[in-house]
């Protein structure tokens, strides 16, 4: 970042915004903040299901964009602005899901709680969300400013909601989209007539070796939007933790030999190699502070400047399309909401202290600088990965891990300090603290994220910052009062993370949250001391290998995210696999359009149509089937059974996987005729 980046406008040099700032437009409507609503409650919901299930949730902005820019055309007097507002409050649903699901079902795991607790959850996704909204305030313009931030997923927002204003041809990718995915995953994890993933795995000389496969449509097309690069990496972490990890860890650590081969390989992914993921993340989430400390210190710089020039110049001065919430008044509900962190860390922190004990104040008041100063710093690098590379590869969970450690480390140091006062702690009582706070961060950073996309989108048509960002706290506070609900019913449904609400409950269908176990395993194992950090170091190694690949490949303009590796290394296979068969299933998309576009077969502007179609129909099949599984989830938590719908014996398990392949493999057929039509 440059720090001559001061004017008035943030706007880049030679573009205009679509509704030139001398034009007001109703952005704020009923009928518009009554439908950002009704998405945001389905949207959240969604990414609740999807992120519990394999630790990834995708932007919920151009679905967002998409529905409102369909509902809209229903009423007269619509707008571009009022669609954008709709689409920058629904895809808060997202935004706080992730910052929320990331860690707070930590303290289920931990068996620290037997139910999500509304008051808790919702208070931290009410806090966070605001906290994420005002950090951005002064870095809105700079970041958008900055030429090297091309902003892709806020690009095609903006693209999306530009194209609302000519065409409304655009819906139909997105509702097949959804209808297709929604119909495969009631067949696989409803009637269980199509499986969901594929296993082998078996015992030769001594060590075990396998390969597993999930088939979700939901995550296929997670793949093929987070593109080739990301799953590349991802599959070099599947080939380091699981063709290479499991058989070398079983060899030298031994198994019970009657177990079943598959039985022996989760053991050892579950008590080893996702230590070594953990290790990677953390590596990675470090480098990626230190790599953007100095253009986070820039952009601050020149933001602030910016910010205190435009005010000078009064309300009057400053054009429509950059007028944020006045600094002022963010600045005083900063302030408000960190007393509400001081007080929401004491009345976690009774629980476990009790209300006599002066430790608390101890701890809420580092905890509040803590979310204040530490939170800052990640929402600013959140906010620069949004214009880098999308919000939906914000890699959120390796600065949390980051972020937990310090705080782990920070806090040992007060217990150490203060013994008198922590000597009746246990370590379940201090890393739940731990988790507690970090949470606060979590949803600050994932809506700093969002947040810095939908400005970007709204840049390009034309809003007004300060509405959008009204808005935003609005979707949030929304988002995160629904949430908890949501929470509890995918609990009561499936389980989460290895836990169980009752006995009987079948463990294939369990949600993973694997960032929530992660924080979990970290907090605890910091503060009893037996983390296994040689299977962390390995991790680490691996990390530092990673980013050399990643330094190289810049050069050839192109990318290996090392938390990608880590990523690959911690997941099951059942939800990394698709993945990568999204990624790849991209790149062939993309190859084959670019030698039809060099043929003359098609042309530039439909090769770039063809790509939107299918991402489009990708972010439908992530929503449709991803809220399919919260709708099974009711019958499930109602007749407290899994199986509440099942059509099937187990007898029919091997018709149900070569259904479930076929399924998949016309699944791939389509999307790729989508995205190289030459139609």
């Amino acid at each position: 970042m440059s720090t001559q980046n001061t004017g008035s406008s943030a706007q880049p040099a030679g573009s205009e915004p679509f509704i030139p700032a001398t034009q007001s437009l109703p952005e704020i409507t009923l009928k518009g903040t009554i439908l950002a609503v009704f998405l945001t409650i389905i949207l959240t919901a969604a990414n609740a299901f999807l992120g519990l299930k394999v630790g990834l949730t995708i932007s919920a902005s151009i679905p967002a964009a998409v529905f409102s820019m369909g509902a809209l055309r229903f009423f007269k007097n619509s707008n571009i602005l009022e669609n954008n507002i709709v689409q920058t409050a629904a895809s808060t649903g997202e935004a706080v899901t992730s910052g929320i699901i990331f860690i707070i079902p930590a303290l289920i795991i931990l068996k620290y709680w037997t139910d999500f607790n509304y008051i808790e959850t919702a208070a931290i996704g009410v806090v966070g969300s605001i906290l994420g909204v005002i950090f951005s305030i002064p870095l809105r313009r700079v970041l958008l400013a900055d030429p090297n931030l091309k902003f892709p997923e806020g690009v095609a927002i903006g693209s999306v909601l530009k194209a609302s204003e000519s065409s409304g041809s655009e819906i139909k990718y997105l509702v097949f989209g959804g209808l297709f995915g929604g119909l495969i995953e009631f067949a696989q994890d409803g009637l269980r007539v199509l499986a969901n993933s594929l296993e082998y795995w078996t015992i030769q000389g001594g060590k075990v070796f396998g390969l597993g496969v999930g088939l979700s449509p939901a995550l296929i097309a997670a793949g093929y939007i987070i593109g080739v690069n990301v799953s590349i990496a991802i599959f070099v972490g599947i080939v380091l933790g699981w063709l290479c990890g499991v058989p070398i860890i079983s060899c030298l650590h031994g198994f019970d030999s009657v177990s079943t081969g598959a039985a022996i390989a989760h053991d050892v992914w579950s008590n080893n190699i996702r230590y070594v993921g953990v290790g990677a993340m953390t590596i990675g989430g470090v480098w990626t502070l230190i790599n953007l400390a100095k253009p986070v210190y820039l952009g601050l710089k020149a933001s602030i400047y910016s910010v205190s020039h435009l005010e000078g110049k009064g309300v009057a001065g400053i054009p429509r399309t950059e007028r944020d919430i006045p600094i002022r008044h963010a600045f005083w509900v900063l302030a408000f909401m960190m007393i509400l962190v001081f007080f929401l860390i004491m009345y976690f922190t009774s629980a476990s202290l009790g209300d006599g004990n002066n430790l608390r104040y101890v701890i809420a008041f580092i905890g509040a600088l803590y979310v204040l100063f530490v939170g800052f710093i990640l929402a600013s690098l959140s906010g620069y990965f949004a214009g880098l590379i999308g919000a939906t590869n914000n890699p959120a969970s390796g600065m949390l891990i980051a972020g937990i450690l310090v705080l782990c480390l920070l806090l040992m140091v007060v217990f150490e300090l203060m013994p008198g006062y922590a000597g009746a702690m246990t370590s379940l009582n201090k890393a739940v603290i731990a988790i507690l706070i970090i949470s606060i961060i979590g949803s600050a950073i994932t809506m700093a994220n969002d947040t810095i996309q939908d400005l970007k989108a709204g840049q390009m048509v034309g809003a007004t910052p300060w509405k959008q960002q009204a808005m935003l706290v609005f979707g949030g506070l929304i988002g995160a009062l629904m949430l908890p609900f949501i929470l509890q019913l995918l609990f009561h449904a499936y389980g989460i993370g290895g836990v169980f609400p009752r006995a009987g409950m079948d463990h294939s269908q369990m949600l993973a949250a694997p960032q929530a176990g992660l924080m979990a395993a970290i907090a605890q194992g910091v503060f009893e001391g037996d983390l296994p950090w040689a299977m962390i170091g390995v991790g680490g190694i691996i990390a530092v290998f990673s980013i050399v690949v990643d330094e190289i490949a810049k050069r050839r303009h192109s990318r290996f995210p090392v938390l990608a590796v880590g990523i690959g290394i911690y997941l099951p296979l059942a939800a990394s696999v698709p993945l990568v068969i999204g990624g790849v299933l991209s790149y062939i998309c993309r190859r084959k359009s670019a030698q039809m576009k060099r043929e003359k077969i098609v042309s530039e502007a439909q090769t770039a149509n063809n790509q939107h179609n299918a991402l489009l129909q990708a972010c439908g099949l992530v929503a449709g089937a991803s809220i399919m599984g919260v709708i099974l989830a009711i019958p499930f938590a109602i007749t407290r059974n899994s199986n509440a719908l099942r059509i099937v014996s187990e007898s029919f398990t091997p018709i149900a996987s070569a259904l479930g392949v076929i399924s998949i493999i016309g699944l791939g057929v389509w999307m790729y005729r989508v995205a190289t039509s030459s139609k």
